[in-house]
């Protein structure tokens, strides 16, 4: 049975501090595919108006980076994996309003450094 990850598992390094890399268990990752709503793009032109952070946006952006990381925790658990190295995100134009955003790192096992 795969193990669930702890997001304090995942590190942006090459390592996790504390815990000795044991298997390598490949590349992993999570894609997710969002599109900007009428509404939300009127929304966001309106708060462009007024200037500053515009939230509809990063709302928008922060569900799919962890809509994108959940789904790399999956696929590194399904590879037997209880940590992540090397975490990276993406994000590229699909369509005119339409992105996709990839998080991805390579899966490890790992054990703490005793002694």
């Amino acid at each position: 049975m795969a193990n669930r990850i702890s997001p304090t598992m995942v590190s942006t390094s090459n390592e996790v501090p504390g815990f000795r890399i044991v298997r390598p268990m490949g590349i992993v990752r999570g894609i997710t595919v969002r599109s900007r709503s009428v509404i939300g793009n009127f929304g966001a032109a309106l708060q462009t108006l007024v200037g500053g952070n515009i939230t509809i946006y990063t709302e928008l952006c922060e569900k799919a980076r962890e809509e994108a990381f959940e789904l790399m925790l999956q696929h590194a658990a399904e590879h037997g994996a209880n940590a992540v190295i090397a975490m990276r995100y993406d994000a590229n134009d699909v369509a005119e309003g339409v992105t996709e955003v990839l998080a991805y790192g390579t899966a490890v096992v790992v054990e703490p450094i005793t002694g």
